[in-house]
């Protein structure tokens, strides 16, 4: 019998150990590639239900590419082509996730005022290793947010390099919110966003999207170790019709930046 869902699972286990993805909360669970989503497999098989059951806190986007997604706490949100924030349903479906349980390894404070790249440089120094997965979390004060967030598609869809040239962009001065998100190995090119990948909520859960640009003033950041990872790709459909074989990664950094 031929299941809709096609498992695949990649245990990563050097340094803990491992178990069962259902037994082992050190897991990054994740759902397609993100080189299916840049080739506009936009359609999903799993619903935020069963994504619930591998993680509490993530990011990824909707069926239809129809805006951000942020998990904290067990709770998901999501941030349309408005730049607001709605409730997700447990019935609603993603094309690409990643969550984890949080359960952060390592917290520091920093009150020192840095953008972006000079935030992701000092994290880089917290990391253990640069073989394994991370799971980020850094909620506080920030002088400068800029996010972005995507319209939701229709059939024949565009490819996501194609969308995000009319995509939609926020801007927040002074506000208080979450940056969370995670940072991948160099080899996960094709299956994932290499380095850095952040989604951003304000802290009244109004408003966010995926991050594009920020300056922090005083945070926490949280790390969680995360050396397991489980991979559910989408059965059949355009999934099994798309080539992933081409080199992805310019049109990735466009999409991502």
């Amino acid at each position: 019998m031929i299941r809709s869902l096609l498992l695949l699972t990649i245990l990563f286990v050097s340094l803990f150990g491992c178990s069962h993805p259902k037994e082992n909360r050190d897991v990054l669970f994740q759902t397609s590639t993100i080189n299916a989503l840049l080739e506009g497999v936009y359609d999903g098989n799993t619903t935020f239900k069963e994504l619930k059951e591998h993680g509490d806190f993530g990011i990824g986007t909707f069926n239809g590419l129809d805006g951000e997604m942020i998990g904290l706490e067990n709770k998901f949100y999501q941030i349309k082509a408005d730049g607001k924030v709605y409730p997700v349903d447990d019935g609603m479906k993603t094309s690409f996730a990643m969550v984890t349980f949080f359960e952060p390894d390592k917290t520091v404070l920093l009150d020192k005022s840095m953008d972006c790249k000079q935030m992701e440089q000092y994290v880089d120094n917290l990391l253990l290793t640069q073989n394994i997965f991370y799971a980020v979390r850094i909620e506080g004060d920030f002088t400068y947010i800029k996010t972005r967030s995507v319209p939701r598609q229709n059939k024949p869809y565009l490819r996501l390099v194609e969308v995000v040239k009319s995509q939609p962009t926020f801007e927040f001065h002074n506000v208080k919110g979450t940056i969370g998100g995670f940072w991948l190995p160099d080899y996960m090119k094709g299956i994932n966003v290499p380095g850095y990948h952040f989604h951003f909520i304000t802290d009244n859960k109004k408003a966010g999207g995926h991050l594009l640009d920020c300056k922090v003033k005083d945070v926490r950041i949280e790390i969680d170790y995360t050396p397991s990872f489980y991979i559910i790709l989408p059965g059949q459909g355009e999934f099994y019709k798309t080539d992933l074989t081409r080199g992805k990664q310019k049109e990735l950094e466009r999409v991502e930046k």
